[in-house]
């Protein structure tokens, strides 16, 4: 118990009596905010009780200063729960309709993934909201209704008839039921849409007290960095000499990778029916690995095989780069035929001797191929020879690749959240696992139709006892840390929610598995590295995210459409777009959100490589051999393997929240973020395509397909989100560099909109940055390196000398065009100490061309004397 003088318990009581009014009221069926109605026909088993009467924030290991700024905004937000006669694990109630009011909401479109919707009635919703928020013009706020976790049930918003919102909680198992529910959902009001973002989950932090906000953690180093995941360029078929040759493409062209991911096929698995000490053979393409297990925690053969030194050195082992694409275009011939027998017999043929004839052939084939085309290490098993030790395996990889490319700092692996894909296989490790069937929740009925899914129904998990989850993923990190490795990409996160029937339900299921990650971490991977993905639910952002901090906030990038559809290869690139952009909205408060890797030689590579340059997270490609576009790249990240990063996540401006941007035939997606000098305003257009809740499937609309005009103004950023950025916003004059257009305007806050027209698949980047006077005459703004997408950021150090000699001095990374306003030539100019001559010219700009100094990490020391 705390000593009667605690200064906490305190503050807490001054706080608590000078407390202001509830914004909230229910009464007779209707429930207001600030007295305008917002929930009508509320039934009467629906309860409000305000925050300060549920939370008890001393319970609570938020730092002190979080809970007491949430207290002094705990009169904006309360909790609705409703009570039901009879104990139930899955209970669906109404909280109230409502009708012709604006709102934007995000749901789950598959158990992994989830996007933004928009409508305006309760019945507008989609299956499996994980949150809403309702524009309330009348009071000129927003309120925001957030399902949550409450006792061992999960919650989630869903349509009504008749403008009803329904709300269902789910336990997860039969053995957990509950009737009565006080605070199953969470509300607030707020006047700015991104302050209510931020005050709803920093109350919700406080109140579970199961998860923290990204302000509270670390992040990983990864974050500022360019890299490269094996992915696209390998699928299955990834092995030592692959990614070996992948690093040295980038290194031979002049730019350092910093992270590598080794994905999906590095480990040991093998499906029941295999040998249980051997690896699975001749996997290739994603999906044949899905019913697999894990078999052991070390790396699979192909990676236990590796001898140091084999890539150093004259005498270095030789690989065909053209090897993978071989394996995976064979492997796409044998699905292709594989499907076309399968429809065969959908149609009632009774011979597909055929097909199975050239099924077998394709598959002898590649079999050949793998045995063809070898890597150049030891043939066969690893009991058949010594293959342990430091001088082999995934620790001489790990050792080697850094003693060749000295600028590679990470080198992470995938897994599962379960091991594999299908878990754990029982019987081949120390640890108590069985394969526990799969039962998909009830609320996954309207969402999109999934291979994963089905796959993994088909053959169960193979679930680590929950008692066990500690000695689990330690079992799997501790070989890897000690491999060299430094983090891991945890991917096939949700399937938790399918086994928990025996486990407590799923949030007794989840917070083991999550606390035994946790500690993991902290024990074998500093506590920051891991990259989380498939994971878009809210039970895992309320239970998981003790010790994670980035996380994945779109779908996987497709570089065509999986369903066939010829143009899916275009349309497709905006709906990634709009699903990362909306979900930062929420999950920014808790990781930081990362946009997914993409191809640089893809037909929209460069309209990926736009939203990558602003979206303030990590950039990475997943190019196959050979494939890249060094061009584009260079563009995005310096020869450091660095990048120019914005300051904080990107998120839709304010007039984007209650549009819909896909397929609505008129709004672009326009995206603002800060740099250390000004703010940015990405405009992209996303239109073509689009959720349909029919079909259950995301599908084209061509007819959107075309280009899209739409206006920007300085204050589409919303600078007060930002201390440092705030003066920024106050200033009397800008000038606004257009990437694309390559143009520099002059404007002020009083300035018309610029009135902008943007092709389909493309995009333009808008700096905008304060001018400052400088002595009676001048007036400078620096745009910085106009070779860099994001060319703000180029800008390391700005220092106004006013008095004496007016003076700009700058510390600027990268080379090439700096670009800078100035309404008159300097008088002298200066880079890194030796007096210059820059090019001015009576449109107001000043160029100077930049050298890349390996000595300096890239960045000049420039002085503009005025």
């Amino acid at each position: 118990m705390a000593p009667p003088n605690n200064p906490v318990n305190s503050i807490l009581n001054r706080l608590r009596s000078s407390s202001l009014d509830q914004c909230f009221d229910l009464c007779k069926g209707k429930f207001s905010v600030k007295g305008c109605p917002l929930l009508h026909d509320v039934p009467s088993n629906v309860s409000f009780r305000p925050f300060s009467l549920v939370c008890n924030e001393t319970e609570s290991d938020a730092p002190f200063p979080l809970v007491q700024r949430v207290k002094a905004l705990s009169h904006k937000g309360g909790f609705l729960g409703f009570n039901t006669d009879e104990p139930s694990d899955s209970v669906l109630n109404s909280l109230g309709r409502f009708a012709d009011r604006n709102f934007l909401s995000i749901f789950r479109f598959k158990t992994w993934w989830s996007t933004q919707w928009v409508g305006t009635s309760g019945s507008d919703l989609q299956m499996e909201t994980q949150w809403v928020v309702l524009d309330v013009p009348e009071i000129k706020s927003y309120v925001i209704i957030i399902p949550i976790i409450e006792g061992g049930f999960r919650s989630a918003l869903r349509p009504g008839n008749d403008g009803h919102v329904m709300i269902f909680a789910e336990s997860g198992s039969s053995h957990v039921k509950s009737c009565c529910f006080s605070s199953i959902a969470y509300v607030h009001v707020s006047e700015n849409p991104f302050n209510l973002m931020k005050e709803a989950f920093s109350a919700i932090r406080v109140h579970l007290n199961t998860f923290k906000l990204l302000e509270e953690k670390s992040l990983p180093s990864m974050v500022d960095k360019f890299g490269w995941c094996t992915w696209d360029a390998f699928y299955l078929t990834v092995e030592p000499a692959g990614v070996w040759q992948g690093v040295k493409e980038f290194a031979d062209a002049g730019v350092s990778l910093r992270f590598v991911i080794i994905d999906d096929g590095w480990q040991s698995i093998n499906n029941d029916g295999d040998d249980p000490n051997e690896d699975a053979k001749n996997l290739v393409l994603g999906g044949e690995q899905m019913t697999a297990r894990l078999h052991r925690f070390e790396e699979c053969d192909k990676f236990r095989k590796y001898k140091g030194g084999s890539f150093l050195g004259s005498n270095a082992l030789s690989f065909n780069p053209q090897k993978p694409r071989m394996l995976i275009t064979k492997a796409i011939e044998i699905e292709h035929a594989v499907k076309a027998r399968d429809k065969a017999l959908q149609s009632g043929a009774t011979d597909v001797s055929e097909f199975e004839t050239k099924i077998k052939k394709l598959k002898q084939e590649l079999d050949d191929m793998f045995e063809g085309e070898g890597s150049g290490l030891p043939n066969g098993n690893c009991e058949s020879f010594d293959c342990k030790g430091d001088d082999f395996g995934l620790k001489a990889f790990t050792r080697d690749l850094r003693t060749e490319f000295k600028g590679l700092d990470d080198i992470w692996v995938w897994h599962a959240l379960c091991g594999a894909w299908g878990g754990v296989r029982p019987g081949a490790t120390h640890l108590d696992c069985k394969v526990v069937p799969c039962n998909v929740s009830p609320g996954l009925e309207g969402t999109m139709p999934d291979l994963a899914v089905d796959k993994i129904v088909e053959g169960g998990i193979g679930l680590v006892h929950p008692s066990q989850a500690d000695d689990f993923f330690d079992s799997m990190h501790s070989h890897l840390s000690e491999s060299g490795v430094t983090g891991v990409k945890v991917d096939v996160i949700h399937t938790l929610e399918y086994v928990s029937e025996e486990y407590g339900g799923r949030v007794n299921l989840a917070k083991a598995y999550y606390n035994g990650l946790s500690s993991s971490l902290s024990k074998n991977f500093k506590g920051t590295g891991i990259l989380s993905s498939m994971q878009q639910c809210n039970d895992f952002f309320f239970l998981g995210t003790k010790q994670i901090s980035m996380g994945r906030v779109g779908d996987d990038f497709w570089f065509q459409d999986p369903n066939g559809d010829p143009n899916g290869v275009f349309w497709l690139q905006g709906v990634h777009m709009i699903h990362c952009a909306y979900n930062s909205l929420w999950m920014g408060q808790i990781i930081q959100p990362d946009w997914d890797m993409f191809q640089s030689d893809h037909v929209c590579a460069k309209y990926h490589a736009g939203s990558r340059a602003v979206c303030g997270g990590p950039v990475y490609l997943s190019d196959s051999l050979g494939c890249h576009n060094f061009d584009l790249i260079k563009k995005l990240v310096y020869p450091d393997g660095t990048i120019p990063k914005c300051q904080r996540f990107a998120l839709p401006t304010r007039d984007c929240l209650f549009v819909n941007p896909l397929f609505d035939n008129k709004s672009l997606l326009k995206l603002w973020n800060f740099n250390k000098y000004g703010g940015v305003i990405g405009a992209f257009n996303c239109q073509g395509a689009g959720w349909d809740g029919k079909v259950r499937r995301i599908i084209g609309y061509p007819q959107c397909y075309k280009p899209v005009t739409g206006s920007v103004h300085i204050t589409d950023i919303e600078w007060d989100q930002c201390m440092e950025a705030a003066a920024m916003g106050e200033a009397e004059e800008y000038v606004v560099y257009l990437d694309q257009a390559e143009s520099l305007l002059p404007l002020t806050p009083k300035s018309n909109p610029i009135q902008v027209t943007i092709q389909s698949s493309s995009f333009e980047i808008f700096s905008f940055v304060p001018v400052k006077n400088l002595g009676p005459i001048a007036k400078f703004a620096p745009i910085g390196v106009t070779g860099m997408f994001n060319s703000g950021g180029t800008i390391q150090e700005l220092d106004y000398n006013e008095t004496g000699a007016a003076a700009a001095r700058l510390k600027i990374k990268g080379s090439g065009n700096f670009l800078a306003y100035s309404n008159v030539a300097p008088k002298t100019c200066y880079l890194n100490g030796t007096e210059v001559a820059p090019e001015w010219s009576a449109d107001g700009k000043l160029k100077l061309d930049l050298p890349w100094t390996e000595e300096a990490n890239g960045i000049s020391d420039v002085v503009f004397v005025f």
